[in-house]
């Protein structure tokens, strides 16, 4: 194992990041370094957990290894609080700092309650990828779901369906694709990424009928980019890009909007999706759910999207 852990951030710690956190520590203790961070009071009542105060200390397999971030108020399961939203951040950022400083290998995010954080604490990002995006100083991050089954990339994100047609630009797709190809590349190492472009409209406008924008941009955009070296083709008609032999023809899947990414992954692979944000200096991977409320506190969370975030992210740090 490599000495440098990945540092898992606690999320909203009234959802069931803690309760998962705990199961994949369990899970992958004796293969993945791992460290977590945030108040060890919400960690289930049964985890056993060490505190440290520093990375190099995580090669014990016997109990969680915890760096303390003590919250302000106390923590009801399913019932979140303002008061605790500042928390939320500052141990996003505390465990940003530690890949940055070189202290831990990666990066992996249990869910945040968008909503809380913004009415707590003023929290201006729409989520993690936009937060992260600023932490680093990166020009602009992209979001990827990744499991065994499929790969996908919105190129718009958390936006309002009817305002898509006016942000999705020729910079802002053809920049979506760079930064993809670079991430396969240098993080999943494929030399040769094969990206297949997902249309905007129904059947791809089909010549104009049903949209202009793959007439009037799209279909060019893509045609450059593939004359200047990349395997890149589209767009395809989204309604047919998903089924298995269409998935066998490319790597990652570049889609127009938020849903048109994440609805086919989640249908396939629902519970081992991985959210990776691309483009950062650093790695970072996150469970592809929410903070699930309505179960917190039950021990009946699954941890399979956190097991696998967690996987990935040490597997993408090894070079692997």
């Amino acid at each position: 194992m490599t000495a440098r852990p990945v540092a898992i951030c606690c999320g909203e710690p009234a959802g069931i990041g803690p309760e998962i956190a705990a199961k994949a520590w369990a899970a992958l203790r004796h293969d993945v370094p791992m460290v977590w961070l945030g108040d060890p009071t919400h960690l289930p009542a049964d985890t056993p957990w060490t505190e440290i105060t520093d990375c190099k200390d995580v090669d014990a397999t016997d109990a969680l290894p915890v760096l303390r971030h003590d919250f302000p108020a106390p923590v009801t399961s399913g019932k979140p609080t303002f008061e605790n939203a500042q928390g939320v951040i500052d141990v996003i950022a505390r465990g940003v700092g530690l890949v940055t400083d070189g202290d831990a290998a990666a990066l992996c995010t249990a869910p945040i309650h968008k909503k809380v954080l913004m009415d707590g604490a003023g929290f201006a990002y729409p989520g993690h990828t936009e937060y992260l995006e600023a932490l680093t100083g990166a020009p602009r991050a992209v979001m990827m779901l990744a499991s065994d089954a499929l790969r996908v990339v919105p190129t718009t994100i958390h936006i309002a369906l009817a305002d898509v047609p006016d942000a999705l630009t020729p910079d802002l797709l053809r920049e979506t694709i760079q930064i993809t190809a670079q991430a396969l590349r240098d993080q999943f190492h494929l030399p040769a990424p094969r990206i297949a472009v997902a249309g905007l409209n129904p059947h791809a406008g089909e010549g104009g009928a049903m949209g202009r924008q793959e007439q009037d941009w799209i279909t060019d955009l893509v045609a450059d980019m593939a004359e200047g070296g990349l395997d890149v083709s589209g767009p395809w008609p989204a309604d047919t890009m998903f089924h298995a032999a269409a998935r066998s023809r490319y790597d990652v899947a570049i889609c127009m909007y938020h849903d048109q990414a994440l609805i086919p992954i989640k249908t396939l692979d629902f519970d081992r999706g991985v959210n990776v944000t691309l483009g950062l200096p650093i790695i970072r991977t996150s469970p592809d759910h929410g903070t699930a409320f309505d179960i917190a506190g039950r021990g009946i969370a699954n941890p399979t999207s956190m097991i696998e975030a967690i996987r990935l992210a040490h597997k993408m740090a090894q070079g692997a």
